[in-house]
């Protein structure tokens, strides 16, 4: 018989602030991740700084930010109103501590629950902050939360504002590294929100002058542009739009009230059916909505007062009205679409001319794919009951409510030995595997038909769940895990190469990775390293002298389901897929999958890293 367990007052624990957000940091900061990812904690950390940097901007108080990253250390310098010189230690170390809660002074303010810089004292081994104010400075410092040092308050001659500087701490942030790509993009986004901003990043300037006109440009070429980007603003939104002549697949950027909301959210819904309605009704024409967003490139920014978010990290809107006495979120960007959409369109019969050609090659299209799309679906329906190919995990990135819903995780194996080492040591809950059959085809040049044609290709895009509409992304983060040898690069390139030129936007946003696995395993009695490069392997070799036992890996089959659930778990290495976003994706695809093999051959000479001679 079970004994029963005691449950007295002594089973009950407060957690102060401090160790409430290191013990459950996911509730504050999301996935703590290692920097490969956008969405990492690591990122999350410099945002929730940086956001009060840009309340102060929109309260008309210090038009330049200055960041610097260098050694994992990072700081953030506004030149604001600065924090009150008597609340210092209390606003970076107190919950419910800000100047947010009086709804007046910060109407649509980014950050309204006073967490977010205490989070990052909380979760940084060390962080100072330094507040300027009528020529007076007040600093304090922190380790992991707790009061380390508070200086006097002394005269100085620096300009006013507010400095944070701030080492996440390494025993919560395992092993990461900031990748500067991620940093740009969200400084940039930032610039594009607030026009006058202007951000130095290391010494580089940021500023913007056309808000998200600028960041369309930058996101697609303009000799891809269907037409010129539509850009229309007005009281507390502004949109861009435009279409792609080569890509096939939606792609869209949402912002709330400075957020970049990666996962939409009423809003973002809002905005794609206004879209469509409108262009239904300015043509009179019935269209298919796929139809009418097939291909299009565009920009949401709207100023909702004291939103209400799906998840701590503000990456989906919840809340659907616009604020007091203001119409829902719905309403609000209908009719602003309607009426201001219409009148560009009426005004500008070329751009309507070339949008209508776009909307009927879709439409054409659509009719020449329907017949094998229907076949393709009843195919992968069929085989989804018993898919060989897929076993899925249970939380998915559409469970958004889900606090792991941003570790879901699609591994894209080659061959059985690879997948069954991934499958039988994965975390069922958040991490899937899809096997490939041999190498994929080489989609080069060839139209979305061959999606549905081939069965391989049809299964994983009903598996990643993206045909009809990116937003029901099931997974966050699609690995493919190869072999690190010649047939396994190649069939790294064949899937890059596929998701290029369909799917290009799951690259865009920082969803594809290649899973880095060890080369060598080093060992004693006492100790195992695995080790990543020949510097590591030489690193181990010294630590676990004198005859340390060394094992070269040469395929993912070879390493045991007990080893592999090491580099699948909380220290797995991620390397994401990046793309330039001032690459053309045809001309990228064109030199690495098209004809002009002596300039590729050449390229892989002189670029790629061989480091196999060296370990035999």
């Amino acid at each position: 018989m079970l004994q029963e367990s005691q449950y007295t007052e002594d089973n009950i624990r407060s957690l102060d602030w401090k160790e409430h957000i290191r013990t459950r940091p996911g509730m504050y900061i999301g996935k703590l991740g290692d920097g490969s990812s956008p969405d990492d904690g690591i990122y999350i950390l410099i945002k929730e700084v940086l956001d009060n940097c840009i309340d102060e901007f929109v309260m008309g108080a210090g038009k330049t930010i200055e960041v610097t990253v260098k050694d994992r250390m990072v700081s953030v310098r506004d030149y604001g109103r600065g924090i009150p010189l008597g609340k210092v230690v209390e606003v970076v170390s107190r919950m419910n501590t800000g100047g947010k809660y009086d709804s007046k002074a910060f109407k649509k303010s980014v950050g309204l629950n006073g967490v977010g810089t205490k989070a990052v004292n909380a979760l940084s081994s060390f962080f100072r902050v330094e507040s300027v104010r009528d020529n007076q400075q007040k600093a304090a410092e922190f380790s992991a939360g707790n009061l380390t040092l508070e200086e006097e308050l002394v005269e100085t001659t620096k300009r006013k504002g507010t400095k944070v500087t701030f080492l996440a701490d390494e025993t919560i942030f395992k092993n990461y590294k900031f990748r500067n790509d991620y940093i740009v993009r969200m400084l940039k986004n930032y610039c594009y929100l607030n026009k006058g901003l202007t951000i130095i990043y290391n010494g580089e300037k940021f500023v913007s002058e056309n808000g998200l006109k600028d960041l369309l440009q930058e996101t697609i070429a303009e000799d891809d542009m269907i037409y010129p980007i539509i850009h229309l603003s007005g009281n507390d939104i502004e949109i861009a739009v435009t279409h792609s002549k080569t890509q096939y697949s939606e792609e869209y950027y949402s912002f709330v009230n400075g957020q970049n909301t990666t996962q939409g959210g009423t809003h973002l819904t809002a905005f794609k059916e206004a879209i469509v309605r409108t262009i239904k009704e300015f043509y009179n024409k019935n269209f298919e909505a796929s139809d009418v967003r097939k291909s299009i490139v565009s920009a949401i920014s709207l100023k909702v007062e004291e939103p209400v978010f799906e998840s701590q990290t503000k990456t989906k809107l919840g809340s659907t009205d616009m604020g007091p006495d203001l119409s829902t979120v719905r309403t609000f960007v209908n009719d602003f679409i309607k009426t201001n959409l219409d009148n560009f369109l009426h005004k500008n019969p070329e751009v309507a001319d070339a949008l209508l050609r776009k909307i009927l090659q879709a439409e054409r299209e659509r009719k020449e794919l329907s017949g094998i799309r229907k076949l393709a679906k009843d195919r992968a329906k069929k085989a989804s009951l018993h898919n060989k190919k897929l076993r899925d995990c249970r939380v998915h990135l559409t469970d958004a409510k889900n606090p792991r819903s941003l570790e879901s995780t699609l591994f894209i194996t080659e061959g059985n030995s690879a997948s069954g080492s991934i499958t039988k040591s994965r975390d069922v809950n958040t991490q899937a595997v899809f096997s490939l059959r041999g190498k994929p085809l080489n989609t080069y040049g060839m139209t979305k038909k061959i999606v549905y044609e081939n069965e391989e290709f049809n299964l994983l895009q009903a598996a990643l769940n993206i045909e009809e509409d990116y937003e029901d992304l099931r997974y966050n983060n699609i690995v493919l895990a190869t072999d690190a040898d010649v047939d396994g690069m190649h069939i790294r390139l064949l899937m890059i190469t596929f998701f290029l030129q369909f799917f290009p936007e799951l690259i865009k946003e920082g969803h594809l990775y290649i899973l880095q696995t060890p080369l060598f395993r080093v060992r004693n009695k006492k100790k195992t390293i695995y080790c990543y490069s020949e510097q590591e392997r030489i690193n181990a070799i010294e630590e676990l002298k004198p005859k340390p036992e060394i094992t070269r890996f040469k395929g993912l089959g070879e390493i045991s389901p007990d080893e592999f659930k090491n580099f699948i778990g909380q220290d797995i290495r991620l390397e994401p897929v990046m793309l330039d976003k001032s690459s053309s994706i045809e001309k990228l695809l064109e030199f690495f999958m098209g004809k002009n093999t002596p300039d590729r051959q050449e390229f892989i000479i002189d670029n790629l890293k061989v480091e196999l001679d060296k370990v035999e």
